[in-house]
């Protein structure tokens, strides 16, 4: 049975073991005493059936990924009433994100909202192709109205989170699932929803079933983020056959995948008990985190994430990420003009605890 208490002991054991080695504390993952709340990564994970599949996978690490990725592709097929020629598999689902990019810029401009996790597609980018963007909001949300009323005959692609990176927040679905049915007429839609499983109500939020009625939608989904996969790098895109194909065009298959990744993604995508721990203790982390800003006096986004944006008020944000960082607490800096809005993540609830203590000397020394 999967409990705190056991958590807490898998972590001992593991500081255990890093610290009797020279060297070894810190190599894959943050140094003692280091608050990393800087990748929305979740420090809960992996779950124990991952870690117990990756050690088996790690024992046969001398032969490519095989038969643990046909496994893993029929878990999703089947989870999603889709085919397998719906499905791609990338290292995370950045390495699919950026195979689609490519393969749209080549046809058209790439469009999204003025603020979103667009690191893929400006990769793309830098091998020809325009990203163009609608006017931001007031309220930082996303326009799905003036999103539509861009998309001219040179637009081959609109891109979308929901839940937004790095604003954290959520988009109404019936709204957006009207957009992604009239859009995709016009050109293909990407719903990037890697932080949906921490939602309220994933189901009900995800645009997957619209690649099964086959509309021009493609949702991208990772084992990064709820299931605690970051460094394993394994993700997925469902999408129609035809853009599954241009996809893989530009990718070299699965040998961009390792056994033990797989294993663990494997292991973990139907542990939904070890999935609602870490919603639990995320969205405990996430309260900290709003109420430690409401105490100085600072707004925040909604959140629907595993991270929480933060408005600093008369306070920079590179300023406030620098003190921070003097104080062994690491967030995220500035996002394109929006200066004062500091991105932080919702992390271990004692490295919650030291970003909330560390919060007013680092405020009134970014102040002066």
């Amino acid at each position: 049975m999967l409990t705190r208490r056991g958590f807490i002991n898998a972590t001992a054991a593991a500081t255990t073991f890093a610290l009797a080695r020279p060297g070894f504390a810190g190599l894959y993952g943050p140094d003692p005493g280091v608050a990393k709340l800087n990748a929305n990564e979740n420090p809960y994970g992996p779950s124990p059936a991952a870690l117990e599949a990756m050690a088996r996978a790690a024992a046969n690490g001398a032969y490519y990924v095989g038969v643990s990725v046909a496994r893993l592709q029929d878990m999703i097929a089947e989870r999603f009433q889709v085919g397998l020629q719906n499905i791609t598999l990338s290292a995370g689902s950045s390495g699919a994100l950026a195979n689609l990019a490519r393969a749209r810029a080549t046809e058209g401009k790439i469009l999204g909202p003025d603020l979103f996790w667009d690191t893929t597609t400006r990769l793309a980018l830098r091998q020809g192709g325009e990203l163009i963007r609608t006017p931001k909001t007031d309220d930082l949300g996303i326009d799905l109205d003036a999103l539509y009323a861009a998309i001219s005959p040179e637009v081959s692609m609109v891109q979308i989170c929901n839940p937004n990176n790095p604003t954290g927040m959520l988009l109404d679905p019936a709204a957006l699932k009207a957009f992604c049915i009239k859009a995709s007429k016009k050109c293909t839609v990407l719903i990037d929803e890697a932080y949906n499983e921490i939602t309220d109500v994933p189901e009900a939020n995800s645009m997957a079933g619209l690649v099964k009625e086959g509309h021009d939608v493609v949702v991208a989904r990772t084992f990064s983020k709820v299931y605690g996969l970051a460094g394993m790098r394994v993700g997925y895109l469902l999408a129609t056959e035809e853009t599954t194909a241009a996809i893989q065009r530009y990718s070299l298959g699965n040998y961009n995948l390792n056994q033990a990744g797989v294993a663990a993604a494997v292991a973990s995508f139907d542990d939904w008990k070890f999935v609602d721990h870490s919603r639990a203790r995320i969205h405990e982390s996430r309260e900290m985190i709003m109420e430690a800003a409401a105490r100085h006096e600072l707004s925040a986004a909604p959140s629907q994430t595993s991270f929480v944006f933060v408005n600093l008020g008369d306070v920079n944000a590179g300023r406030f990420r620098e003190e921070m960082q003097k104080r062994n607490v690491l967030i995220r800096g500035i996002y394109q003009d929006y200066t004062h809005w500091s991105r932080v993540s919702a992390g271990k609830l004692e490295h919650v605890a030291q970003y909330v203590e560390a919060m007013p000397a680092a405020l009134a020394a970014a102040r002066a």
